[in-house]
């Protein structure tokens, strides 16, 4: 199912995109199975200077559909809004953050975040983008010093994915 809802980050924004990839012998039906749904607080630990998240509240109903909403808390006890906003089972997700309660809250309006699972031999590439939609004056510290310290936090986190994918001992189809 494919469903959308209005953007919050719009054709002419000037946004700073962040991307990470990763790749797994898991196919790309199976990594999308694990990592869609994956329990936040056991692949978002800190990595400094950003929070890990502790605890995930509001969520009630299952990631497997855009519409659901939850409420990430970090363990600094800042938190930020997500909303899933597309779903195409075993391609790609996308989800909106807003509400930062943290550091985020003072640079960004708002974060998209879009998963993509393609196919790579006989195992995926996994790309994850952060785009960041600057509040007024902040693109530049958000373009600058913040970006490596926030691609090495995805990818701390998306490496953790990949390994709870692989050890399943179900990465095979």
């Amino acid at each position: 199912m494919n469903t959308t809802t209005a953007p919050i980050i719009s054709r002419t924004d000037k946004t700073v995109p962040v991307t990470v990839f990763a790749r797994t012998t898991a196919t790309p039906d199976r990594a999308f199975e694990i990592i869609a749904p994956i329990d936040l607080t056991t692949v978002f630990n800190p990595v400094f200077p950003f929070p890990g998240i502790a605890e995930v509240r509001g969520q009630n109903e299952s990631w497997d559909h855009a519409g659901p909403s939850r409420t990430p808390t970090f363990d600094d006890g800042s938190q930020a809004k997500e909303h899933l906003t597309e779903y195409v089972a075993g391609q790609s997700f996308a989800y909106e953050l807003t509400e930062y309660t943290n550091v985020l809250g003072r640079l960004a309006s708002a974060v998209r975040g879009e998963w993509s699972f393609c196919p790579d031999g006989t195992g995926c590439t996994i790309r994850w983008t952060y785009e960041f939609k600057p509040l007024p004056g902040r693109r530049l510290i958000l373009a600058g010093p913040f970006r490596p310290l926030w691609a090495r936090y995805m990818q701390v986190a998306l490496d953790a994915m990949v390994h709870v994918v692989e050890s399943t001992g179900r990465a095979r189809d």
